[in-house]
């Protein structure tokens, strides 16, 4: 759904997305990619394959949340489209030193291929003009252990070397080149009903069927338009895991936010602090900490969202997203 608002969006120009094992292995991914530029009729953009597995941990997958293909109940087209022939960290950097300061970087997975590419090019945080990351939990509950997030959960390592490399490139300049983070303590408000499903529907002019927790496990997309048949199918799969875990027939859009953040950041509010990943603590690993008070003494490397109006972002997602979707047919 980040990805269809990007391409959705008539101000975004995506120069590349690299793949990251995450919510599934990364080979998956990369056919998830490939599949929806094909659906979307998205010509021209290169998509990288990342690493198979996190800097020093096990990868661990979700398809419990997002089922076996990582996208729910959904189907994409098959394509021949192919994989560049470079892996996604020298993606980051191969773009950046392409296009310098004129880049958005998004991050909406664990931050394995960011970490290895700020290895090759440490220049890397000084050749994007802006990151947004979504990942961690700021003095909120946690959705993989009590007080970590999953996509820093997956690798914490690379996190610490990405907070950690973004402050040692800019030193105390810049402020405005501070990462954006946006963690579950704000996203876990943009929350995705049955009822906004049936908004964009209706946006793309496309007739389907109202979901309820009362339908069958499984009922698949009754809509018309290809692309709303598909973010029926994907949303139905996470619906009905929020419902297991006592959240509701909803699904926390993430990612979508930080699609839009990245675009316009002014959709947010932040508070700008110092974040460390805590990589040891046997009860606390992947555990995202703010020193809001300056305890560490050391310099600010982080914008932490801390306010968003619900209401004006999926405004936003289905003004763009349903007449995207209703001229694909």
């Amino acid at each position: 759904m980040a990805l269809v608002y990007l391409l959705a969006s008539p101000d975004a120009e995506l120069v590349g997305i690299a793949s990251t094992a995450g919510n599934i292995g990364v080979q998956q991914v990369c056919v998830n990619n490939l599949g929806l530029l094909e659906l979307c009729r998205a010509d021209d953009i290169p998509v990288s394959k990342g690493s198979e597995q996190p800097l020093s941990a096990p990868l661990r997958t979700a398809e419990d949340t997002h089922g076996p293909e990582g996208l729910g109940y959904a189907r994409l087209p098959a394509t021949d489209r192919q994989l560049t022939g470079h892996d996604s960290a020298q993606a980051w950097v191969a773009a950046a030193r392409a296009h310098p300061g004129e880049l958005i970087g998004l991050a909406t997975g664990p931050l394995t291929n960011l970490a290895l590419a700020m290895r090759a090019e440490p220049r890397l945080p000084r050749l994007l003009r802006r990151l947004v990351i979504m990942g961690g939990a700021f003095d909120y509950r946690g959705n993989t252990t009590p007080v970590s997030e999953w996509n820093i959960s997956v690798d914490p390592e690379s996190a610490a070397e990405v907070f950690g490399g973004w402050a040692a490139a800019w030193g105390t300049d810049a402020p405005e080149h501070l990462p954006i983070v946006l963690g579950l303590n704000l996203t876990e408000h943009i929350a995705m009903t049955p009822q906004l499903l049936g908004r964009l529907a209706e946006a793309a002019e496309s007739p389907t069927a109202p979901m309820s927790e009362l339908d069958a496990r499984g009922t698949r997309s009754a809509a018309v338009n290809p692309l709303i048949r598909v973010l029926e199918d994907a949303m139905r799969f996470y619906f009905e895991f929020h419902f297991d875990t006592d959240d509701g027939y909803l699904a926390h859009l993430h990612d979508p936010l930080a699609a839009a953040v990245a675009l316009d950041p002014d959709l947010v509010q932040y508070r700008q602090t110092t974040v460390d990943v805590e990589l040891t603590g046997t009860l606390t690993r992947g555990m995202t900490v703010a020193d809001w008070r300056g305890h560490w003494g050391r310099q600010p490397n982080a914008l932490i969202g801390v306010r968003v109006d619900p209401a004006v972002f999926f405004d936003r997602f289905i003004e763009r997203v349903g007449p995207f979707a209703q001229r694909l047919g």
